[in-house]
């Protein structure tokens, strides 16, 4: 097919001729890359992608088209889209349409046919950066300016842009076992329901909700989501989050949840160079000695004061290094113990619902329900087997 010539310039001036693919115009983003070879339906549908503009390292994309039961929200986030190779047609029994039909339809901008290995190693040697994508003009030096004036990501508190606008309820599958609060920094759908799987009923409250809110949901839990922007600039979720663990409520968090649980403790979080995303990460429980490959969407993460393997004081109680990447020693887990050596909180930078990725961690929300039901005095544990059975997508 005939395509629409387009020019993909970064902030430091490095430019890549390619061809329109998506919609006509022009965006700006943070470049970053995403190393998985699938689920690309569910990155584009992540609300942790607000304002980036992703380069897919996979050299063929869109071979499966898109279907309506993969999307993880109502609408694609990224800012733009940068693919090598894209499938001339859409092979898969559930495909309903193209990938390019559905960035067309919402207005995303993105290029291909472009050398995305190069620009990969590029964004690994520099770090992530602003870019911009113009099918509109060939005016490389225009670009470049309005790339330069765009806001950058560190200091952006983005979570009120993509979170729920009213709260609603995803009900527990099969007997209701517990209720947990979730608020939604930027929430993938798969996430409250992996917790319904469990008995759970999910009450998902928007990212300014209050413990009042909270509390009024009846919760044995909170947790909070996965999201986009700078942990630092998010003051309200902080807040709320020292409410619940003054209130010794069990609490996980995921991604951005894991974020804030270091910024309640007191702790530090910095930009990464290039940040981790993608569905091949391998990480550490420190807790089992397990490792599991996890998906990752995140440029921020904790930063540890001391090493890995000293807990740290806090006015919760003493914190601990749970995770680990091991592939740069980032801080990828966090657990949270009160005086008498209880679990009171535990969160995981990375996304154990698997949307898309592989099921090595979806144990952690089983750890979840195991740690409310404690506190609950219940004796009954959550039934793994049963509660999973059947949900791999």
């Amino acid at each position: 097919m005939s395509r629409t010539p387009a020019i993909l310039v970064l902030e430091d001036g490095r430019t890549f001729h390619g061809e329109s693919y998506g919609a006509i115009g022009e965006t700006v983003g943070e470049a970053v890359f995403s190393t998985g070879m699938t689920g690309y339906q569910e990155t584009l549908t992540d609300p942790s992608y607000r304002r980036q503009v992703v380069v897919m390292t996979a050299p063929h994309v869109g071979n499966t088209g898109v279907n309506a039961e993969d999307p993880e929200s109502g609408r694609i986030w990224v800012a733009g889209y940068v693919v090598r190779d894209p499938a001339r047609v859409a092979s898969s029994w559930r495909a309903t349409r193209t990938l390019e039909d559905d960035l067309v339809e919402q207005g995303v901008v993105g290029i291909s046919g472009i050398d995305t290995r190069a620009l990969t190693r590029h964004l690994r040697e520099r770090g992530a950066m602003r870019v911009g994508i113009s099918s509109v003009t060939d005016d490389v030096d225009a670009l470049l300016a309005t790339v330069q004036a765009a806001p950058s990501m560190a200091g952006a508190d983005l979570a009120g842009e993509v979170t729920t606008t009213e709260p609603y309820v995803v009900p527990a599958i099969g007997e209701k076992r517990l209720t947990v609060a979730a608020v939604d920094l930027g929430i993938k759908a798969m996430t409250p329901h992996r917790m319904a799987e469990r008995g759970i009923e999910v009450h998902v409250l928007p990212a300014d909700a209050t413990l009042e809110q909270v509390r009024a949901t009846g919760a044995d839990g909170v947790f909070f989501s996965n999201g986009p922007g700078d942990p630092a600039a998010t003051t309200d979720a902080v807040e709320l989050l020292q409410d619940v663990l003054r209130d010794r409520t069990p609490f996980f968090g995921i991604c951005f949840g894991n974020q804030m649980l270091g910024r309640a403790l007191g702790l530090e979080t910095f930009k990464l160079k290039y940040g981790h995303r993608g569905i091949n990460q391998p990480v550490m429980d420190r807790t089992t000695g397990k490792v599991e490959i996890t998906a990752h969407n995140h440029g921020f993460a904790v930063a540890w004061p001391t090493d890995l393997d000293t807990a740290v004081k806090t006015p919760f109680g003493d914190a601990a290094v749970s995770h680990v990447c091991l592939n740069d020693d980032v801080v990828e887990g966090l657990e949270v113990h009160d005086a008498s050596g209880e679990l009171l909180a535990f969160s995981v930078q990375y996304h154990p619902e698997a949307a898309a990725g592989p099921h090595d961690a979806e144990y952690l929300f089983d750890r979840f329900a195991d740690l409310m039901l404690a506190r609950r005095g219940d004796a009954a544990r959550t039934p793994r087997s049963e509660t999973t059975e059947g949900t791999v997508r």
